[in-house]
C-alpha cells in the first residue's frame, strides 16, 4: 500500500526489453517479451499531454554534503541520481523489469547474455551542448569499477573487455561471473562526462554541481538544507517514449529537515507539495488537520502488488545458540505480534509471511507437482517442511501468548535447555542472555514488548540502541546477537 497524501501531482519514470542477438532492438527484458511494442509513443500511466509548469517542493531528512551520488563517502542529496544525471536505459513500473531506450537508443543481446551491445542515441547531449559518446561509457565502466560504490564495483567487474562498434556502439563482453541480470545492470549505467570528471576529482564527495545529462539541472545548493532542480529547456530526451508525459513541473525542491516529526508539522502548515507516508501509525493518527477537512490536502490509499520484502528480527546465527534453529524458532513463538500489531501500530500493518508478501509470487498451500519438481535436489538438505504448506508464522491470535510461549520453553528443551529457579540456562549452564541491537529509538517499543515475553520464560533481553555508524560497523563485523533488520525484493526475484 502506498499512502500519499498531495496537494499538487507529480511527474514519473521509465525502462527496456530484449533482443535474442540477430538485431538490434528498443527494449531489453529480463523475462518473456516486453510490454511495450517497437514503435510505442508513451506508457499507459503516463499522460502525453501533461501541461507543465509550477513548482514541486518535497521534504527529505536530514542533510547533505555531496553532489556525487556514486561514490561512499559523503551524503548526496536527494534527486541528483535521477534528475540530473541520465542512463543508459530506463526503467518502466508496470513490469517486472524491463528497460528502454535512453542514452541508448538500441539494444542488442546474445542469446546467451554474455555480450549486450548498446547503441547511443546521437541526440543524446550534456547540459554544456556537449554530444554522449562510447568514450564517455568506457570513462563511466573504468571510473565506477575503480572508485565507485561496491555496487557499481561488483557489477562491472563481471565485465571482461569493452569495444567500440561503429560511432554509436559500445559492446560489452562479460565473465563467466555474469548472471542473467547482469546485461539490465548495465543498462541502468549512469552516464559520466568524461571531459568534467577527467577536470575534477571522482572519488570524493563535492558540492561543486557536475555536468549531467538528465531531465533537471542542479539549480541551486543550500549545503545541508536545500536544493533545487531547474527543468531542462528542450531536453534531447523529451520526445523518448519512455519519457514523453513525465518530467512537467518547472522546478523541484527537496527542503531537509532535522526529522519526520518537523517535516510532518511543515507539510501541515502547506510548505510542501506531496507527502509519501512510509509509516502506518502515523497515517492513521497524524493525518486529520484543517486542510484535509477543508479540501486542500488529499489523502489516498494506493493499493499495489510489488514483494514487501522482510523486516524483521534477525539472528547472528554465527554465534551459538542463534545458530539452532529450535532456538530461533522458540524466540519466534516469543513474540506477541498480534498485541504489537493492535497495540503499537494501531492495526496499520498485517504480519509478513515471507520475501514475496502482497505480490503474484507470495506461496499459497502446498507446492505444485512443478514446484516440487524444483525443489527435489534439496531434499534431505533443508528441512522437510519446506516441501509442504507454505509457511505461516506464529500467531497468538488464538490461543494467546500463554501457548506460544509453553511451544518456545518445549522447543528450548529440546536444545538442551533448562529451567531454574525462574531462569532459562543453556546447554552450558549459563542463563540465556542477549543483546537486542538497534538502529533507531522508534523500534523500542516493539522492543521492550518482547522483552517483557521473554522475561516470562526466563530469557533477559538487553536492548541497546546505536548511533548509524557504530549500528553499521557492528553489523558489518557481526558483532550482533540479533537485530531488526530489512531486505527489500522487487518482482524480479
Amino acid at each position: 500500500m502506498v499512502l500519499l497524501a498531495l496537494a499538487a501531482a507529480p511527474a514519473a519514470v521509465a525502462q527496456t526489453a530484449t533482443g535474442d542477438g540477430a538485431a538490434p532492438t528498443h527494449a531489453m527484458v529480463m523475462y518473456g517479451q516486453p510490454r511495450y511494442p517497437e514503435g510505442f509513443t508513451h506508457l499507459d500511466y503516463a499522460n502525453p499531454d501533461a501541461p507543465r509548469g509550477g513548482t514541486l517542493e518535497l521534504a527529505a531528512i536530514g542533510s547533505f554534503d555531496s553532489l556525487n551520488p556514486f561514490v561512499v563517502f559523503g551524503r548526496t542529496a536527494e534527486g541528483v541520481r535521477g534528475y540530473h544525471f541520465a542512463s543508459l536505459m530506463a526503467r518502466t513500473w508496470d513490469e517486472p523489469f524491463s528497460l528502454y531506450g535512453y542514452v541508448a537508443e538500441r539494444v542488442e543481446l546474445a542469446a546467451d547474455r554474455r555480450t549486450v551491445t548498446f547503441y547511443l542515441n546521437p541526440a543524446a547531449r550534456f547540459h554544456d551542448g556537449s554530444p554522449i559518446t562510447v568514450d564517455d561509457v568506457i570513462f563511466t565502466v573504468e571510473t565506477l569499477r575503480e572508485d565507485g560504490l561496491p555496487g557499481f564495483r561488483r557489477n562491472y567487474a563481471r565485465i571482461d573487455r569493452m569495444e567500440p562498434v561503429g560511432e554509436h556502439g559500445i559492446r560489452f563482453h562479460l565473465t563467466s561471473e555474469a548472471d542473467r541480470e547482469t546485461p539490465m545492470i548495465l543498462g541502468l549505467m549512469p552516464i559520466l562526462s568524461q571531459a568534467w570528471f577527467t577536470e575534477h576529482p571522482f572519488g570524493d564527495p563535492t558540492l561543486e554541481v557536475p555536468l549531467g545529462s538528465g531531465p533537471y539541472r542542479i539549480a541551486e545548493v543550500e549545503p545541508g538544507r536545500r536544493i533545487t532542480f531547474q527543468r531542462v529547456e528542450d531536453w534531447w530526451g523529451d520526445d523518448l517514449p519512455v519519457f514523453r508525459g513525465h518530467f512537467n513541473f518547472d522546478r523541484i525542491v527537496y527542503d531537509y529537515f532535522l526529522d519526520e516529526g518537523v517535516a510532518m508539522e511543515a507539510f501541515r502548515t502547506g510548505a510542501q507539495s506531496l507527502r509519501r507516508e512510509w509509516d502506518g501509525v502515523r497515517w492513521a493518527s497524524l493525518y486529520s488537520f484543517p486542510a484535509v477537512d477543508d479540501g486542500r490536502v488529499t489523502l489516498l490509499e494506493e493499493p499495489h502488488r510489488r514483494p514487501s520484502g522482510l523486516r524483521g528480527l534477525a539472528m547472528n546465527t554465527r554465534r551459538p545458540p542463534f545458530d539452532d534453529i529450535r532456538v530461533r524458532e522458540a524466540l519466534a513463538y516469543a513474540l506477541d505480534s498480534e498485541w504489537i500489531g493492535s497495540n503499537l501500530l494501531l492495526g496499520q500493518y498485517q504480519r509478513i509471511t515471507g520475501m514475496f508478501t502482497n505480490s503474484p509470487l507470495a506461496p499459497e498451500g502446498s507446492p505444485s507437482d512443478a514446484e516440487l519438481a524444483l525443489l527435489a535436489p534439496w531434499r534431505g538438505l533443508v528441512p522437510d517442511r519446506v516441501f509442504g504448506p507454505a509457511y505461516e508464522p506464529p500467531s497468538t491470535a488464538g490461543g494467546g501468548l500463554r501457548a506460544n510461549l509453553r511451544h518456545a520453553r518445549d522447543l528450548l528443551a529440546e536444545a538442551g535447555f533448562t529451567v531454574a529457579d525462574g531462569r532459562m540456562l543453556r546447554p552450558d549452564g549459563r542463563p540465556f542472555a542477549f543483546e537486542l541491537l538497534l538502529a533507531s529509538n522508534r523500534d523500542e517499543p516493539m522492543a521492550l514488548a518482547y522483552a517483557d515475553s521473554l522475561r516470562r520464560i526466563g530469557i533477559d533481553l538487553t536492548i541497546r540502541q546505536a548511533d548509524n555508524v557504530a549500528y553499521v560497523n557492528r553489523l558489518t563485523a557481526f558483532d550482533f546477537d540479533m537485530t531488526i533488520d530489512r531486505w527489500n525484493v522487487t518482482l524480479s526475484p
